[in-house]
């Protein structure tokens, strides 16, 4: 299949590429000046706030692999939709958010996509949406900027980077294997491995119970009843909790002690919850919607 071209901005373009570039299905990138009126800009001329340009990353992907509506979604976990011209602590028009197409056919799944994060925040995006007029890539020094530059400064969590390789990872680990076990088991110590959560581990739906499946960590409650604590709620509302602070979670059932915060994933199989995937970690508030976007894609693939 002929691969496809979007330009996206979402704050730095240091940043957003490497982003990018670690996603699976992504073939090039570049990173450039959109849309503003000033013809072959530099970076000191962007950086003015003066120019109209935005800072972009021209995304070249397989959409045999990569449809537009899954990069879409991956972008939209990247950035702040509802900050106006700042993203992290960059601010300035240069900064602000735009997807930017070349073909008119992708307008409907962009137009989809972005219905869908609005109906999801509850208020309208700050995210521009246009046809791409004008890109002007950036001088070399910035290209693959953090390639070349690993502690070089990026406004993204450092997590958004592991994710992406992570589920391209588990993807050729568990490969064709049929047995949900074993998937399950390989899935939680890989995740644990790449990750370093204090406990990773499945659940398994048994009539009115969650029975204690494949784990990393230490030992860990057995029975976990319907409505129960956060995996047993997780599994009643058949959705991803995140907790910042498990002792602020009604009816918390405390398996361990040293669990400050906590995440559950529920696993579906035949559109019914089959288990779910259970992330504590050591210290507060580590799990957020970054957390919550990828480990939903990785759940996925447990049965």
């Amino acid at each position: 299949m002929t691969m496809k071209e979007i330009h996206l901005a979402g704050g730095c373009f240091w940043g957003a590429e490497h982003y990018f570039k670690s996603i699976e299905g992504v073939r090039k990138t570049e990173v450039g000046f959109a849309n503003g009126h000033l013809d072959s800009p530099t970076y000191e001329q962007v950086y003015t706030d003066t120019t109209g340009h935005a800072e972009t990353v021209h995304v070249v992907y397989d959409p045999a692999i990569l449809p537009l509506e899954e990069l879409l979604a991956d972008f939209f976990c990247a950035i702040d939709p509802l900050s106006l011209n700042k993203q992290g602590e960059d601010e300035g028009t240069r900064y602000r958010t735009g997807i930017y197409y070349s073909d008119p056919e992708d307008l409907p799944v962009i137009r989809m996509v972005y219905s869908q994060v609005e109906d999801r925040v509850g208020a309208p995006l700050a995210v521009e949406v246009c046809p791409l007029d004008y890109f002007f890539p950036a001088d070399e020094y910035h290209q693959d900027y953090l390639a070349k530059n690993p502690d070089g400064y990026c406004h993204l969590p450092l997590k958004l980077f592991r994710y992406p390789r992570l589920l391209a990872d588990m993807k050729a680990l568990l490969g064709d294997e049929g047995d949900p076990v074993a998937r399950m088991s390989n899935a939680s110590a890989l995740i644990k491995e790449r990750m370093g959560f204090f406990w990773v581990g499945y659940y398994i739906v048994r009539e009115k119970d969650l029975v204690l499946g494949p784990f990393q960590g230490p030992v860990a409650c057995m029975h976990i009843g319907y409505g129960k604590g956060v995996c047993g709620t997780a599994w009643k509302e058949a959705r991803t909790i995140v907790v910042p602070d498990v002792e602020a979670f009604p009816g918390h059932i405390a398996c361990s002690s040293q669990s400050r915060s906590e995440i559950v994933v529920p696993v579906f199989s035949e559109g019914k919850v089959a288990a779910v995937l259970d992330i504590d970690s050591a210290e507060l508030e580590t799990f957020d919607h970054v957390d919550a976007f990828w480990l939903e894609k990785i759940a996925g693939l447990s049965f």
